[in-house]
């Protein structure tokens, strides 16, 4: 029961941290707000005592991958930093309302359809060991993770190199 409570609130602060990080007009706020992400995603991952991967996922993504996005932020648009306002307009709260009730009903629907509930509730005690779960991600065989986890690598590389280039042009002018 206690791991249910943990969940719903952990799902409450992924959720309403991912909704407020894209809704933001504040580069740096979405920034905080993906750090809650990150955080909660990393909860759930000591809630499945997972503790390697909440640890990875605390020093790696909340840590690391945070700090480039906001040293990137920071060299590229220093504009976005200087106190502007945010107003939230009607429309856009009630769009973002609209698309996330849908998408809700969209995720319960596949949910019930599949029933993903029922086959997860009748595994639920069989534990998935860490070995495979370490060969999944740094395994370079079907349907492992290691030549997707190179690629984003290189392409969060090469979007900063893009950020300092940018930077660079605006100062030469």
């Amino acid at each position: 029961m206690a791991n249910l409570v943990m969940f719903c609130i952990l799902a409450v602060v992924i959720l309403g941290s991912a909704v407020l990080c894209v809704m933001t007009k504040r580069i740096m706020r979405a920034a905080t707000f993906l750090l809650f992400v990150l955080l909660g995603v990393a909860g759930l991952y000591f809630l499945l005592d997972y503790t390697f991967l909440g640890a990875a996922q605390i020093s790696i993504y909340a840590g690391g991958i945070t700090m480039m996005y906001i040293f990137a932020i920071q060299l590229v648009s220093k504009r976005t930093l200087q106190g502007l306002v945010e107003h939230l307009k009607g429309s856009r709260v009630l769009f973002g309302g609209i698309v996330t009730v849908v998408g809700l009903l969209t995720v319960a629907l596949v949910l019930l359809k599949n029933q993903f509930i029922y086959r997860a509730c009748s595994v639920a005690d069989a534990e998935v060991p860490m070995e495979t779960i370490g060969t999944a991600l740094l395994g370079s065989e079907k349907y492992q993770y290691v030549l997707p986890f190179e690629f984003i690598s290189v392409f969060l590389l090469a979007c900063i190199i893009g950020g300092i280039v940018v930077a660079r042009k605006e100062k030469e002018k």
